[in-house]
């Protein structure tokens, strides 16, 4: 497990254990923990005056904080960082919640379905909301190209994959293209890219576009513009997000403009897209807990997140969204096994 940040840790091992013990309490039952509570439950010989002392100590270091109606205390998302890093322990997935996961992603659905799949999955398993990044294609052979023409200078770009996957993407263009020269184009990209990686063909029709000559010929320029257009990444479609709505039972989540806030990101997409793809490159589940994401609207959530493969090659990222009193020790295996299985059906498509 990586994360995105790491600190020494100052604490001993009495301040370790109270931490430990009280960031578990809070993440149970979601109330401020007093000393009392600590003095009965965290197994060291120690008066409740010495748990205060303690418990000073770590308010001092930015690690836990007294709500102001309340004497006991609560971590903040530095104690959480803390505590994720290097007081955690992961418990193993329960067979009946790995079977649940094995059974929604088999390697007969689309990717598109199986995303799908995936962030329900992960919703339902954690009572969080699951997010997935659709499997990129920038690695995946193009078998064919059609256009089809539709009214006000759009036309439908219908690319077709390998493993059966298929994207249509509608295109606005500066002008009227006629049936023939859609059907001439189609038949040019084919012919010339077919079984070649979307990332290859991508970078080969960007070179051409710029060394396009007025003598070339009228339909292969034509070609090389709706190839430009038509291969074009998408963000508008790459994630699918499920469960958004149980965030409304989490008390820190449910002020109306957090969640107005929230609802709107999940609806846009944009900046949790961004946030999943600074994780394609990252080895194993990542956490980011709090203002870590870099993005406002989650300063009082946690990301839980893992990259998923096909061929070796990482084509995607998933995980889940909720709030900084997220269940750690269950929630980090759930992504890592989804994440696993999702790469493992992939492979296995024909």
């Amino acid at each position: 497990m990586t994360t995105p940040t790491h600190s020494d840790n100052p604490l001993n091992e009495r301040a370790r254990q109270l931490l430990r013990v009280l960031v578990e309490s809070y993440i149970r039952d979601g109330q401020p923990v007093g000393s009392r509570t600590l003095a009965r439950t965290a197994g060291l010989d120690l008066s409740p005056a010495s748990i205060r002392n303690v418990m000073a100590d770590l308010e001092e270091l930015g690690l836990v904080v007294s709500p102001h109606t309340s004497a006991g205390r609560v971590p903040t998302a530095q104690g959480y960082r803390m505590f994720v890093d290097s007081l955690l322990k992961v418990r193993p997935l329960p067979e009946d919640e790995m079977a649940r996961l094995k059974a929604g992603l088999s390697p007969e659905q689309t990717p598109r379905h199986l995303a799908e799949q995936a962030s329900t999955l992960l919703s339902g398993v954690t009572q969080l909301a699951g997010v997935v990044m659709l499997p990129r294609q920038e690695y995946a052979p193009l078998q064919q190209v059609e256009f089809l023409k539709l009214s006000d200078r759009r036309v439908l770009a219908i690319l077709v994959m390998a493993k059966n996957e298929i994207q249509n993407r509608i295109l606005h263009l500066d002008r009227d293209y006629s049936a023939e020269e859609l059907h001439q184009a189609a038949n040019y990209l084919s012919a010339q890219f077919a079984g070649r990686d979307l990332r290859a063909v991508r970078t080969q029709i960007l070179a051409d576009l710029r060394d396009v000559r007025e003598d070339m010929d009228r339909l292969m320029r034509a070609a090389i513009e709706l190839g430009e257009k038509a291969l074009s990444p998408s963000e508008s479609e790459d994630v699918v997000v499920a469960g958004q709505t149980r965030l409304m039972d989490y008390d820190e989540l449910s002020s109306v403009e957090r969640l107005r806030q929230l609802f709107e990101a999940f609806n846009e997409k944009r900046d949790i897209l961004h946030l999943l793809d600074k994780c394609v490159f990252s080895q194993g589940v990542q956490i980011f807990i709090g203002q870590e994401s870099g993005y406002r609207v989650l300063d009082a959530c946690s990301v839980v997140t893992a990259p998923y493969a096909v061929d070796g090659q990482v084509v995607g990222v998933l995980g889940v969204i909720g709030p900084t009193r997220m269940a750690y020790d269950r929630v980090i295996p759930i992504v890592d096994v989804t994440a696993r299985l999702m790469g493992a059906a992939l492979n296995a498509q024909p």
